[in-house]
């Protein structure tokens, strides 16, 4: 396996394949992964010593890009029958899928569990190596080619990362009420974010035959779908208010739901391409402000 890592790290690491790396490794989705991590070492009462904060911030970074690297591995057939994806670095041929890169894969996600229970703890390993299982595993292998609740599960990814954070400042912080509710917030984001996304891109799910819940229940449900479950992911990113966050975390946090409401509205009166477009992007915007918010909360 050392050989093979080794090997694989010199095939890639040729000029021109810095953009097709970010994209296999799916480093922006691993950077937002990251700062949902920080926001949980920011939320969690107590203070964590700087080293294990930022090794566990980097820890569920680097186990995000595994799993992103392995989501584009296992998935380079579905890749192949959708326009949004077939550019992708496995799908296109431009890197071919053998096992040196699940030798490469497997070190990353290792390496970062190992780091975050020598430099934090083992709990905060637990939790850093449940988000890269539930995403690269339980999401990927089992659950998108079978049935629509793919993303809903699937979505507890985020919520460890969370976990990972708190777990930070000391193993048993995790189960602490702030750190549970943001656990809550991440997993109820994640289904109106993606379907909002599977509506956009509905015909490329159809044709490859991926079972989300547009192609499954037909847009106009799926949109009224998106709407009630940013309902209440609106209604629940209130609820850390009740147990200690101040006005900074509310100010952003009722900014962002705002905005995700009125797109999700929007979508459920006039589902369509444009709407959902605008719905995925207040998702995003959502999600930033909530996750800044709640870390400028604790340092101010």
């Amino acid at each position: 396996p050392v050989d093979g890592v080794a090997a694989q790290v010199t095939a890639i690491a040729s000029p021109g394949k810095t953009r097709l790396l970010m994209d296999l490794f799916k480093l922006r989705i691993g950077f937002a992964i990251a700062l949902t991590a920080a926001a949980g070492v920011a939320v969690t009462p107590g203070t964590a010593g700087t080293g294990a904060a930022v090794a566990v911030v980097l820890a569920v970074l680097v186990a995000s890009a595994a799993a992103g690297a392995f989501n584009q591995f296992v998935e380079a057939d579905l890749d192949r029958r959708m326009a949004r994806t077939r550019a992708r670095a496995f799908a296109s041929g431009r890197f071919t899928p053998h096992g040196g890169w699940l030798a490469l894969i497997g070190a990353l996600a290792g390496g970062a569990t190992i780091a975050a229970a020598w430099l934090a703890n083992p709990m905060a390993a637990f939790y850093t190596f449940a988000g890269a299982f539930f995403y690269g595993v339980v999401y990927t292998v089992w659950l998108k080619r079978r049935t629509w609740m793919n993303i809903v599960v699937g979505g507890l990814a985020g919520s460890f990362a969370v976990l990972a954070g708190a777990a930070a400042v000391s193993p048993g912080a995790a189960l602490g009420p702030l750190p549970l509710t943001f656990a809550w917030i991440l997993f109820l984001w994640t289904p109106p974010h993606f379907w909002s996304l599977a509506i956009v891109c509905i015909d490329d799910y159809r044709s490859a035959g991926v079972p989300m819940l547009p192609v499954v229940a037909g847009t106009p449900r799926a949109a009224r779908a998106v709407f009630a479950g940013t309902v209440l992911l609106v209604a629940s990113s209130l609820l850390p208010l009740a147990f200690g966050m101040g006005p900074v975390y509310a100010v952003g946090a009722g900014a962002g739901g705002a905005l995700f409401l009125r797109a999700a509205f929007v979508l459920a009166r006039n589902p369509g391409r444009e709407t959902a477009l605008s719905s995925f992007r207040a998702s995003l915007a959502q999600l930033t402000l909530l996750l800044a918010a709640a870390i400028a909360d604790r340092l101010l």
